[in-house]
C-alpha cells in the first residue's frame, strides 16, 4: 500500500497575502543583481516601451506578432507577469484571428497598471 504522500496529487499552494503589484520587485532585483540604479534605469526604459507598444498595437500594424513577442520577453524579464500573459493571450488571439478588442483592452490596461507602479518607484529617491 503507498504512503499517504505517495497518492495525494500535490499542487501549489497559493501565497497566504495575495501579491496585487503589477511588478515583482524580488524577479527584478535578481535580473539587475541588486543594482538600484541599474533597476530604475531598466524600469524608466520599460516604462516607455511598454506604453509605445501598446500604442502601436491598437493600430494593429504589420509586425504586431513580432511587437507583441517583445512586449511580452520585455515583460518577464523586468517581472511584470500578468502583463506578459495578457501578451501572451493577444499573441494567441492574433493567430487565431479572432476579435482582438477584449484582449487589446486586457494588455492596454494592464501596461497603465505596470506604468503607474514604474512611475511610483521612479518618484522615490
Amino acid at each position: 500500500m503507498p504512503s499517504h504522500a505517495e497518492w495525494i496529487e500535490w499542487m501549489p499552494s497559493p501565497p497566504l497575502v495575495p501579491d496585487e503589484s503589477p511588478l515583482d520587485i524580488q524577479h527584478l532585483s535578481r535580473m539587475t543583481c541588486g543594482e538600484l540604479s541599474l533597476e530604475r534605469e531598466v524600469l524608466a526604459m520599460f516604462s516607455a516601451q511598454a506604453k509605445e507598444a501598446a500604442d502601436r498595437l491598437g493600430g494593429m500594424p504589420a509586425d504586431a506578432e513580432t511587437l507583441a513577442h517583445t512586449l511580452k520577453g520585455s515583460a518577464r524579464s523586468v517581472g511584470a507577469f500578468r502583463l506578459a500573459d495578457a501578451v501572451e493571450a493577444y499573441e494567441d488571439d492574433l493567430r487565431a484571428s479572432a476579435d482582438m478588442a477584449i484582449v487589446l483592452e486586457a494588455v492596454q490596461a494592464e501596461v497603465e497598471r505596470v506604468c503607474d507602479a514604474i512611475d511610483m518607484i521612479l518618484k522615490r529617491s
